[in-house]
């Protein structure tokens, strides 16, 4: 019997992640519920008796960042790779552009950008410009980014947007996920990072102290966060009645759209504290069957970015997990008091229109990757 031996070789698996699709499906339809169940109230106060004025925004919001999603998902990854530097100064244009005549001002911030048919939040941009330009030079080179002068260079990429959103947008929560991207994905990608990880350590305790020493509405945060009672009129006021809506809500909750907190009394119900109202609605019971979701997102984003032999899709995947673990890990820790308020949303759940278009966007990539992705072939023998 005659033997021939295959070759090795390689082929395009074009099988989409579904798990993680309906996952995120699920996310997106119960966070509509769960804005309007938060937001109707506000809304009929607000804009004339329209309760459902917040819902109808979002599902616009929701429909295009379906149409970003499938556009992401079928075209290929890897031609994102040639434009990262075009994309990421462009972000970095965006955001200095929210100072011109397109910038506006809304709830006494201004970071956003109005083109006239939709407004659009620049730091989102940024969050997705760092992901992809920091895979390229990651995956580039890789053995050249070891120890900490190197790792610091490249951390540069990510710490240029997270000042411009800073100082141009007072975004402190999103410059801290724009930096916190960039920390992890440094941090999976090299081998020798126990100098780096130390010295961010060291970076955040000195912030913390320079804060607390320089005054200003920041130490009053830390202040609020420590003790909330005594300084409700400072914004303890928020972080109160948001624990007061979880502890109310008990084991299974008073029941979809029973939250009293929502009624005036939780501030920003349906944007940063809409984990408090699912809590007290749906009870501990709705909250960790939340977290669990987000979780198992995060296990799948893992299980692509692992299955994959291409470096620069891997770290793509790595940098969206990165963005969504500290958004939930931050959004749920400031409502339980864990840390001080920041003012941070929970992905695909709260209100707001650039938030769910980017996260799509950046789902997209990630089923790009899980549809292009690379598997070798064993040797065949006949």
């Amino acid at each position: 019997m005659s033997k021939e031996r295959g070759k090795r070789e390689s082929r395009a698996r074009t099988g989409i992640d579904y798990s993680l699709l309906v996952a995120v499906a699920f996310l997106i339809g119960f966070g509509l519920v769960m804005l309007y169940s938060s937001s109707y109230y506000t809304a009929t106060i607000k804009f004339d008796g329209d309760s459902a004025w917040y819902l109808k925004k979002q599902i616009v919001a929701t429909a295009l960042s379906v149409v970003a999603l499938v556009f992401f998902v079928v075209v290929d990854y890897r031609v994102w790779k040639r434009y990262t530097w075009i994309i990421y100064i462009l972000s970095n244009v965006l955001i200095l552009a929210v100072l011109s005549p397109i910038g506006m001002e809304a709830n006494g911030a201004r970071r956003w950008l109005n083109f006239g048919v939709m407004t659009v939040q620049p730091a989102e941009i940024a969050k997705i410009a760092v992901i992809l330009l920091m895979a390229a030079i990651l995956s580039t080179n890789i053995k050249k980014v070891n120890g900490l002068v190197p790792m610091l260079v490249v951390f540069v990429i990510a710490l240029v947007p997270t000042a411009l959103v800073f100082l141009v947008t007072d975004n402190f929560s999103s410059a801290i996920i724009i930096a916190g991207i960039g920390v992890i994905m440094l941090i999976v990608a090299c081998r020798n990072n126990k100098g780096f990880i130390a010295l961010i350590i060291g970076l955040l305790v000195v912030a913390v102290v320079a804060l607390l020493l320089l005054g200003g509405f920041r130490a009053t945060r830390i202040l609020v966060w420590l003790d909330p009672e005594q300084y409700a009129s400072e914004g303890g006021f928020q972080v109160l009645q948001g624990l007061y809506a979880i502890g109310s809500g008990g084991l299974f909750g008073k029941g979809l759209g029973q939250s009293v907190q929502k009624l005036g009394f939780v501030p920003e119900a349906q944007n940063d504290m809409i984990f408090t109202i699912i809590c007290e609605e749906l009870g501990l019971f709705g909250g960790i069957a939340v977290l669990i979701l987000f979780a198992f997102l995060i296990w799948r984003f893992m299980v692509i970015a692992n299955n994959t032999d291409d470096l620069f899709g891997a770290l793509v995947v790595v940098g969206v997990m990165a963005h969504i673990a500290v958004q939930v890990i931050l959004n749920v820790a400031v409502v339980t008091k864990t840390v001080p308020n920041t003012g941070i949303t929970l992905p695909f759940i709260s209100y707001g229109g650039s938030s769910v278009l980017f996260l799509m966007s950046e789902i997209g990539l990630v089923l790009s990757v899980s549809r292009h992705k690379r598997v070798r072939r064993e040797e065949i023998r006949q």
